[in-house]
């Protein structure tokens, strides 16, 4: 039994399903927040958000790299096995399939999400 089996079945399936989505909410609030608090108590009095949007920069760095990770994880899950790829049976190997294809979807969802909270801040530029 390979390394990754084994280590894929140490982890909850469900935590995985969840993981990526729970990513983005942390990369969210982070953002919104760094803004929040910059803008309220440091900005200058042109109002400019440079140092904002290298935060935000920097955040959507990790959590990109982050849901990529999860992603991967989801898609190996997914093409574990059996090369055909139907998740209509009831084993657990289809179950595992299905909950890895899930995991990869709302990874991809995730990092989209993750990009436009990042857009906004870049196109606005400014505190006020």
């Amino acid at each position: 039994m390979s390394k990754s089996i084994s280590r894929d079945n140490r982890v909850s399936p469900l935590w995985a399903i969840v993981s990526a989505p729970a990513v983005w909410a942390v990369h969210f609030l982070a953002s919104y927040l760094t803004a929040a608090i910059f803008c309220a108590k440091l900005a200058d009095s042109d109002g400019s958000a440079g140092e904002v949007q290298l935060a935000v920069m920097s955040y959507t760095v990790i959590a990109l790299l982050l849901i990529a990770a999860i992603g991967a994880s989801g898609f190996r899950r997914h093409h574990h096995g059996r090369h055909s790829t139907s998740h209509d049976d009831s084993g657990r190997d289809a179950q595992r399939r299905m909950i890895g294809f899930a995991t990869f979807l709302l990874a991809c969802l995730s990092a989209v999400a993750t990009l436009f909270t990042a857009l906004v801040l870049v196109f606005v530029g400014t505190c006020h």
